[in-house]
């Protein structure tokens, strides 16, 4: 947690998973999400990820796939490949997008 509060995004991001799984604190979905977003404001691509996922999802946020392409496209821009393949089912479903 120190390292988390230092500003170390990694570390922010594994609170979030803490957060997320209930490991070692209560479990809470919004919680996890804003650890996420500020491990994903420092330009992580795996908390970027996991916020658009938790917008895709409705987890500890609402439902919104516009929001959830948005950062499954910062996180693709990074190569990150999970994020690249979601964005690419959203464009070919025309969920969040224009179909295309």
């Amino acid at each position: 947690r120190l390292a988390a509060d230092q500003g170390h995004a990694r570390a922010q991001f594994s609170i979030g998973e803490c957060y997320r799984n209930g490991a070692g604190v209560a479990q809470d979905k919004a919680e996890a999400v804003r650890w996420y977003r500020v491990a994903a404001d420092q330009g992580y691509a795996s908390a970027q990820f996991n916020v658009g996922a938790c917008y895709w999802n409705g987890t500890g946020v609402d439902h919104d796939p516009v929001e959830a392409v948005r950062w499954y496209r910062v996180a693709a821009d990074q190569g990150y490949a999970h994020a690249q393949s979601n964005l690419g089912n959203c464009y070919q479903d025309g969920t969040g997008v224009v179909q295309n």
